[in-house]
């Protein structure tokens, strides 16, 4: 299992704080495609990804126990 945390417009899009997917390893792109497809996210291309508490690039492997946290841009002054 992974635990993905969701936060500003994607948790509202998805109407919770976090989502457990059940896999064994997957790429940060696979991952972010794989919510895409699954929620119809808006943000999720342009979003940071960190894992176990570390920003990730895209080719980075996500492995079950993981903990990651989906960050979409923001705006503001």
């Amino acid at each position: 299992m992974v635990e993905v945390l969701l936060f500003a417009q994607l948790q509202e899009e998805v109407g919770k704080d976090k989502v457990l997917l059940d896999i064994k390893e997957i790429t940060v792109k696979e991952i972010k495609h794989q919510l895409r497809s699954q929620f119809d996210l808006s943000q999720i291309e342009a979003s940071m990804v960190a894992v176990n508490e570390a920003y990730a690039l895209e080719d980075d492997i996500i492995r079950s126990g993981d903990t990651v946290a989906i960050i979409p841009p923001v705006s503001g002054g």
